[in-house]
């Protein structure tokens, strides 16, 4: 008896006990969410120790930031009817500046009036800059209430931007998203289509309730990590996506098969045993295989990369041990009362029938067998055809100027453009440590002032500070746009490579680029640079672990293969729709001139992840009658057929989860579920139904090759021994 099986059975038979604990597991787990869950950054960094924090590093301990100088955030006032000069202007100034100070989170406020270059009246003399201080993004929000009340003022326009503002309207819009998207969307969308699948109540009801506590206690999990790592806000929605899609899929399956085993006449035990031997048992190696696809992003050195991994990795498995314990449990309470609160129409001929083979299905594989080679060479071509576009692609990071217009760092942005270009919280920050007072030092940092004064990309030539004692110098200067955008990325990578370089010449100064910039340039790069490990880890992995479940290192690389078309494909779509714009409008998503960096490696993870579910189950369908048949043709058209209608219902799921993020306004998230959702479509579709079908068609015998000398790998079947009487229905 497998371990599944009598897991399966033991946790039926103590049904109140495994409840119960479930239960306790559950309060604890919203008792850590309250009381332990810790301060989650917005920020990605590093942890590679990479040029920018090295910098970091020198700069605080040559020049100690002074918080009555220090300036996090900028406040633009401008009035089209008053100059700066005039007293309506300079009072309206001062009662802003005072309700700034009332906040009690303002650590700073510097108040001056001084024209120029690189001052705060603006050129026309109808704007002032007011630069600020906010120590944490929890208090920018009160900042943001104050300003809001100023700009309601019709003579006059107020606004903020900076680095305490920009992460607090991003913590915001992600919030936004998850409530909007993920929970207003993507569980009402996945439940109607559970009640579709099962049609009744109770049997589409129970997979959404294993996804919510499953969700609650990772949930909790996060909470207490949080209190020793330092992880990235988006985990948490990262986790609820994660976790609707999987503990879904995962309850979908088992449930499926246990009303098929009572269908088929088995007493209850039996079927609970039977679903426990079967579904329960695909259940862990598709859950497998997602943890080990997602554990390949805990390589990339990246504090964002790895949130997102570490709340894909603990849903995935506590969703994993929900389906093997508390499901088994609930179903042995609830008995065929699953099958209660029937849907008109769907709910009769669902119960009836048990979900058969599909008519649809079945001659849509069959049409694709008797013509294999014409079926498979178009479909492929249509997917090449779509990744095309991939060679254009561009990963970058998003920053401030790609939020949506109501968020105030977004309109303070537009106005500090306009108003001071030069001014920014956030400027490049070279910074000569230990020989700084040599002459050639000396001299390496006036010849890089002069030509960053004409490098129209950066805000003048800077200032040149120097640390007592003379050890360690700084040149500031502000760099032109979006400090997060391409453009400012660039100039700084060039700064490193080439301008420093040549200014400094053979001097052997100790040269580092430091300041926001600087920071998403080494982000950026610490983000791709592992993507040929992160390939070859999740690939390698995939493959060993599908040899071993199926004894076939054909239909292990075919499954692996058939994934790379899928990613491949959905890589360019993404590239198509948010580069070049096309559709970009009607589907309401923003266009930018940039991928996000982590978008690509996260698609590519969790897609071979999420989609090895449908290979887990549908392969282990096609092999189970293959062994009694004999037959591939046979197996591959009843394979395809008997789970179309559950793999179809599991991808719906997981596209209307992944939609619900695309549906958000933060462009990161828009991408990550835009890609998603396109890569699972095609896959539970023309890849399931053209493309391996007739792949597997031309491989005739030769997919169940196995080499003897790998006979000592262990036996890990994806599914249990073939039942008594045939089946025609996903396990």
């Amino acid at each position: 008896m497998a371990v599944t099986e009598r897991l399966a059975r033991a946790c039926s038979r103590h049904r109140r006990a495994t409840i119960v604990a479930w239960i306790a597991v559950m309060v604890l787990a919203a008792v850590a969410l309250v009381l332990a869950l810790g301060s989650l950054t917005t920020n990605g960094h590093p942890t590679n120790d990479p040029e920018s924090q090295r910098a970091a590093a020198a700069i605080d301990r040559a020049f100690p930031p002074d918080p009555h100088h220090a300036v996090s955030d900028f406040i633009d006032v401008r009035s089209s009817r008053y100059t700066v000069t005039s007293a309506a202007f300079r009072s309206f100034v001062a009662r802003l500046v005072a309700a700034t100070r009332a906040t009690r989170v303002v650590s700073n406020v510097e108040l001056r009036y001084r024209a120029g270059a690189g001052g705060t009246v603006s050129a026309d003399r109808h704007a002032l800059l007011v630069p600020i201080l906010i120590p944490t993004s929890d208090d920018a929000g009160a900042v943001e209430n104050v300003v809001a009340r100023g700009d309601a003022d019709p003579s006059f326009a107020v606004a903020i931007t900076g680095a305490a503002t920009k992460d607090y309207d991003v913590n915001k819009l992600s919030q936004h998203d998850l409530k909007s998207g993920e929970l207003r969307f993507g569980i009402p969308a996945a439940l109607v289509v559970l009640l579709l699948v099962f049609g009744t109540v109770v049997a589409g009801v129970v997979p959404l309730l294993m996804a919510i506590i499953s969700i609650v206690v990772a949930l909790g999990l996060v909470a207490l990590l949080s209190q020793a790592f330092n992880l990235s806000v988006f985990i948490i929605n990262m986790l609820t996506g994660m976790g609707l899609a999987l503990g879904i899929d995962y309850s979908l399956f088992v449930v499926s098969r246990y009303r098929e085993e009572r269908a088929a006449g088995h007493r209850q035990a039996d079927a609970i045993g039977g679903t426990g031997a079967t579904a329960s048992r695909s259940v862990l190696v598709s859950g497998t295989a997602f943890v080990v696809a997602m554990c390949g992003m805990m390589i990339v050195p990246n504090n964002v990369m790895r949130s997102l991994a570490l709340g894909a990795i603990l849903v995935g498995i506590v969703s994993v041990v929900a389906a093997l314990t508390l499901l088994p449990a609930l179903l042995g309470l609830l008995g065929d009362r699953v099958n209660a609160w029937r849907i008109p129409l769907v709910g009769r001929a669902s119960l009836e029938t048990s979900n058969p083979e599909g008519r649809f299905w079945r001659a849509v594989v069959s049409a694709v067998l008797r013509r294999p080679v014409i079926s498979l060479v178009t479909a492929v071509a249509l997917f090449v055809l779509a990744a095309i576009p991939v060679l254009g692609l561009r990963v970058g990071s998003n920053g401030v100027s790609t939020l949506p217009d109501r968020f105030a760092a977004r309109h303070g942005f537009v106005a500090l453009q306009r108003d001071f270009p030069h001014a920014t919280a956030n400027p490049v920050r070279i910074v000569v440590a230990g020989d700084a007072a040599s002459t050639g030092a000396q001299r390496g940092l006036r010849r890089l002032q002069a030509a960053l004064a004409r490098d129209s990309r950066f805000e003048g030539g800077g200032a040149i500070a120097r640390a007592p004692g003379g050890d360690v110098a700084q040149l500031v200067v502000p760099v032109r746009g979006d400090p997060d955008g391409r453009a400012a990325v660039t100039a700084v990578r060039d700064l490193r490579r080439r301008v420093i370089p040549a200014a400094f010449g053979a001097t052997g100064a100790s040269v580092l680029v430091g300041g926001e910039t600087a920071e998403t340039a080494d982000y950026l790069t610490s983000v791709s640079s592992p993507a040929p490990y992160v390939f070859l880890f999740v690939l390698g992995m995939t493959f060993v672990l599908l040899t071993v479940v199926f004894r076939s290192v054909v239909v292990a690389a075919t499954a692996v293969v058939l994934n790379l078309l899928s990613v491949g494909a959905a890589y360019g779509l993404l590239v198509l729709v948010f580069q070049h714009g096309v559709g970009a409008g009607l589907l309401g998503f923003h266009h930018a001139d940039t991928i996000e960096a982590w978008v690509p490696l996260f698609l590519f993870s969790v897609l071979f992840g999420l989609s090895m579910d449908y290979q887990v189950f549908l392969l282990s369908r096609i092999r189970e009658r293959y062994d009694a048949s004999g037959d591939t043709r046979d197996a591959v058209t009843h394979g395809v057929a008997a789970t179309a209608r559950i793999i179809t219902g599991a991808a719906l799921i997981i596209v209307a989860v992944f939609l619900g993020f695309a549906m958000g306004d933060l462009i990161m998230f828009q991408q990550m579920g835009f890609g998603v959702a396109v890569a699972l479509l095609l896959d539970a579709t023309l890849i399931r139904s053209v493309v391996l079908p007739s792949a597997m068609k031309l491989l005739g015998e030769r997919n169940w090759y196995f080499p003897r000398w790998l006979d000592w790998l262990p036996r890990l079947e994806a599914d249990g021994p073939p039942p008594a009487a045939p089946r025609l229905t996903p396990p």
